[in-house]
């Protein structure tokens, strides 16, 4: 996949996150009709919480030298971060506004720049490319646990 495909695909998935939560009540979102997994509401936080970081990671790799990418615990962000009571609306808004900056400075990268490196705490080195097609699968990855809590939910 060429990269601006890849950003093509990066730029599609607030919409694609919108779609599958569009319609859904604040009981539908809170629900855990899965054991042991998270509700939708949660899984919205944490595709939001982790939007900002990815950018970081990506900007980071742009303008310094292999610089350190820390990693992060979901569950630990899930429990401290009040997912509980967060506004979706906020939360989707975050991420368009975050998508559309990055699409920004990434459009008007040259091809080089894609191969950049940072040094993740946890996976060692990650080029842009590689954080790009991780936060771009991010959301699709958890539409799909979406779609099975509305299986699920019988929605």
């Amino acid at each position: 996949m060429s990269h601006q495909q890849l950003l093509e695909e990066y730029a599609q998935g607030a919409d694609l996150l919108a779609s599958a939560i569009a319609g859904m009540t604040p009981q539908q979102l809170d629900a855990r009709p899965i054991p042991g997994k998270w509700s939708t509401r949660q899984v919205v936080c944490h595709l939001t919480d982790f939007e900002p970081i990815y950018a970081d990671r990506i900007k980071r790799a742009l303008v310094e030298e292999n610089p350190t990418l820390m990693g992060g615990d979901p569950d630990v962000f899930a429990s401290g971060l009040g997912y509980e009571v967060r506004d979706l609306e906020n939360e989707l808004n975050i991420i368009h506004t975050t998508r559309r900056q990055l699409l920004t400075i990434l459009n008007n990268c040259d091809e080089a720049a894609f191969q950049r490196t940072g040094r993740h705490s946890r996976d060692g080195d990650l080029t842009i490319e590689t954080l790009l097609k991780r936060i771009t699968g991010h959301i699709p990855h958890h539409i799909k646990t979406i779609e099975e809590k509305k299986q699920a939910l019988e929605i």
